[in-house]
């Protein structure tokens, strides 16, 4: 009999879902992306070590969302390149137009492919840094302390931020 720790990890379950949902409700899948030696992503797009990733049908061709690789080729600056992202390496999935998805665990180091024992976090909108979610194994809900959007708006070459509500937005335990 298999017992939790011998299982394969949720991680590429839900982010398959998470692209699904983001998909069948017309808004664009973004993945943020903790960068090592194993992510293959152009590196001139990595700001303080992470990247943030259009994953949806119109950015990408021959995507494959995988149990271990998510892979894909796209344009930056007109240029095609080959994008190929250990599942363990990614941080959060994410609509664009809203900011609802998930953040996970952060990896402890390159080589660690297994999961924390701390699940993922439910977000209805990620931080600018999703590193710094509490990751407790209690589903949360981000909430702006005020009204507003993000103004980046991908013009300078970026992908756009989700709406962070003028500033940092507060954990709130659902139970």
């Amino acid at each position: 009999m298999m017992n939790a720790l011998d299982s394969t990890s949720t991680r590429p379950y839900l982010i398959r879902a998470l692209y699904d949902w983001c998909t069948d409700n017309g808004f664009t899948p973004y993945v943020a992306v903790l960068v090592d030696e194993t992510v293959q992503v152009p590196r001139e797009y990595v700001k303080n070590g992470e990247i943030v990733l259009n994953i949806s049908f119109d950015a990408t061709s021959s995507l494959k969302l995988g149990n271990d690789f998510i892979e894909f080729r796209a344009r930056f600056a007109g240029t095609a390149r080959e994008i190929m992202v250990p599942v363990s390496r990614v941080i959060a999935i994410y609509a664009r137009e809203n900011g609802q998805g998930m953040a996970f665990p952060v990896p402890v180091s390159s080589d660690a492919a297994d999961e924390s024992p701390k699940g993922p976090a439910m977000l209805s909108s990620v931080p600018d840094n999703a590193r710094h979610v509490d990751l407790e194994p209690k589903v949360v809900q981000l909430v702006p302390t005020d009204s507003g959007h993000g103004s980046n708006d991908g013009a300078d070459g970026e992908p756009p931020r989700p709406p962070t509500g003028g500033s940092r937005p507060s954990l709130k335990r659902v139970k």
